[in-house]
């Protein structure tokens, strides 16, 4: 595994700064393009929930982007917060295959 020494942002605030903030945006209005709530935008734009395949879908349909490119972003932050949250990971030994 790759080590990262900060961790990755999280794509909630790469959507709202490179694209909501960018394009004068409201949550609210781009929740009504993406057809979610304003609430389940809200809680990604401020880093409390994760884009789900569903929204990434949604999300690279409204921005001319892949789903992969979203999906990548949280897997990668995800990845990361589990490596930092508990070192109980690093004592799994080796299978021998």
């Amino acid at each position: 595994m790759r080590k990262r020494l900060r961790r990755p942002t999280h794509p909630g605030g790469i959507l709202r700064r490179h694209y909501i903030e960018p394009l004068s945006m409201t949550v609210s209005g781009l929740a009504a393009v993406l057809g979610v709530s304003r609430k389940t935008l809200s809680e990604i734009v401020n880093e409390h929930a994760s884009i789900t395949p569903d929204m990434a879908l949604r999300l690279s349909k409204a921005f001319k982007t892949t789903p992969e490119l979203w999906l990548n972003m949280q897997r990668n932050y995800d990845l990361w917060q589990a490596a930092h949250k508990s070192d109980d990971w690093k004592l799994v030994e080796a299978v021998a295959v």
